[in-house]
């Protein structure tokens, strides 16, 4: 190892290294697992000493590759997964020399060396770390629980289907079905969630030269997945208010009307978040950043979690003008530090007819200061056993992650940080295999970071109701001498509210901070910003 990392400081060109490096591991169909710490370690070097460790503007960042260089990288890259990069040249076809290399190409290199560098670190954990689920703890999943089949139920319950006479006997009938849900069926429950991770090589976002999100989009790509499964519970059905029971199978034949039914709605909810510039894809990035302009964000600028929360309110909003299938579809996010405003609620929900469009609920979340308060973790495990919820948007510091479900003292995940190439949504029977992950990944829940946004769905009044009386219980931390809630409904307007005690003080300023450069921030609800991710 020291003589390695010695060449590697002192005498190598480290860009060469870096991609000989990336090329190596691709092309590897194992790679020993005691080797790992040393090769991060070199890579990680590498990629400091190299580019200083940051994303920087493509010229700044790549400015010391030459052709030569390209011409290396160029010609070890002959995989079918990352394709050549072609050189430009001159009308006469001879090289162009550096200085003289077009944005379309430097962007390119730009996009393809990041997405090898993501690649090669989520590679590593998804393909040789291994998660481990044990088969005697229940596994929770946005509110099913898959556990082991105990044999004594199952035999409990053939003899019930014999004779469902009396209600005890029905009653075992119902819990040995639930118990029947083995790891098996938390795999294909897994698998059927929609994974949207960074892409490459999509139409320029608005007002920038990127093709990509990769290193800076993730939090977006989670609040995505978040979005995703609200509608899949919306069009496809989950919980006790839905008898169907929606599951992807990979080339599963497509036969009766119910499973037609399903594959239109399954692909109508990916095209709606296809990467286009298109009303065709309604919460596409290339939508989510032209809101964040309005904002002053601009495409490569970090966002939290509360942020995307409200990108996502405009975004849901905005669809249902354009699109009737999103008529009746509408969401909320909580407002001052997490208070749920019922009066906001029935304003956005209620129709002129007196019915309730279905409901989506973000709640963005403090719950620790530098990390997160471990009484709290409970009652974010406890969040996720209700079939309301659709997942947390978080993650550990510089990462964003999207949870849903745990086993134990470890949160399962669904990662944005793998860089795929774009599909074209707009195609007949586009391909759905990268929209779905196939190894499920699991996270200590100490090592999340305090500020995540908890999402739910509520398919009509009386869903939303029930959840009010259930959900206060969980939101106090067990044995603790603290009764301060993660969240709380409040009666009236938040907006009222305000207006009440600034009236009342008559004291109270404006909500609005000098930024310094003869412009002021407002920032109303934007109660804490994550830190940042990449």
């Amino acid at each position: 190892q020291p003589v390695v990392r010695t060449e590697c400081d002192k005498t190598i060109d480290v860009r060469n290294v870096y991609v000989t490096v990336i090329v190596f591991v691709q092309k590897c169909n194992c790679f020993p697992v005691r080797y790992l710490n040393v090769l991060e370690y070199m890579l990680s070097k590498i990629y400091l000493l190299g580019m200083n460790g940051q994303v920087q503007p493509s010229r700044e960042r790549l400015g010391g590759f030459t052709n030569s260089t390209i011409e290396l990288f160029s010609g070890m890259i002959t995989t079918d997964r990352v394709p050549n990069i072609q050189l430009a040249t001159t009308n006469n076809g001879l090289p162009m020399d550096d200085s003289s290399v077009t944005t379309e190409v430097d962007s390119k290199v730009k996009t393809k060396l990041l997405s090898m560098w993501n690649n090669v670190k989520y590679g590593w954990t998804i393909k040789v770390v291994k998660p481990n689920f044990s088969k005697e703890s229940p596994v929770w999943l946005l509110g099913k629980i898959y556990r082991k089949k105990p044999e004594e139920f199952l035999e409990k319950a053939s003899e019930a289907e014999k004779t469902l006479d009396t209600g005890s006997e029905i009653s075992l009938a119902m819990d040995a079905i639930s118990f029947e849900d083995g790891i098996e069926e938390f795999r294909k429950d897994f698998t059927s969630r929609l994974w949207l991770t960074y892409r490459r090589e999509f139409p320029i976002l608005n007002g920038s030269t990127f093709t990509t999100d990769c290193g800076w989009g993730c939090m977006l790509r989670s609040g995505q997945m978040m979005l995703a499964q609200a509608l899949v519970c919306h069009f496809l059905g989950r919980g006790i208010y839905f008898f169907h029971k929606w599951r992807w199978q990979l080339d599963q034949p497509i036969k009766t009307e119910q499973q037609k039914s399903d594959e239109y709605n399954h692909r109508l909810i990916i095209k709606s978040f296809g990467d286009l510039p298109d009303s065709i894809s309604p919460f596409s990035i290339h939508t989510l950043v032209s809101l964040g302009a309005l904002w002053g964000k601009r495409a490569g600028d970090w966002y939290g979690p509360t942020s995307v929360a409200h990108l996502l309110s405009q975004a849901v909003e905005q669809a249902a003008e354009q699109h009737p299938v999103f008529n009746n579809l509408t969401v909320y996010v909580a407002q001052d530090c997490a208070g749920v405003y019922l009066q906001d609620v029935e304003n956005v929900c209620q129709m002129p007819d007196g019915k309730w469009k279905s409901l989506i609920l973000f709640v963005p979340l403090r719950l620790g200061a530098d990390k997160l308060n471990p009484i709290y973790a409970s009652c974010l495990t406890h969040l996720l056993t209700l079939d309301t919820c659709i997942g947390v948007i978080g993650g550990r510091p510089r990462h964003s992650l999207y949870f849903i479900g745990f086993q134990e003292d470890k949160l399962i995940n669904l990662d944005p940080h793998y860089c795929q190439e774009t599909v074209d949504v707009l195609k007949d029977n586009f391909p759905l295999t990268s929209f779905h992950c196939t190894s499920p990944r699991k996270m200590l829940i100490s090592k999340m970071d305090p500020s995540c946004c908890v999402g739910f769905y509520f398919h009509n009044k009386l869903q939303f109701t029930n959840f009010m009386e259930i959900v206060p219980s969980y939101l106090v931390p067990e044995d603790e001498k603290v009764d301060y809630p993660m969240f709380l409904f409040c009666e009236g307007s938040g907006k009222d509210l305000r207006q009440k005690i600034e009236i009342a003080e008559n004291i109270i300023p404006p909500t609005t901070s000098f930024t310094g450069n003869g412009t002021y921030d407002d920032d109303l609800d934007e109660c804490e910003e994550f830190e940042l991710l990449q």
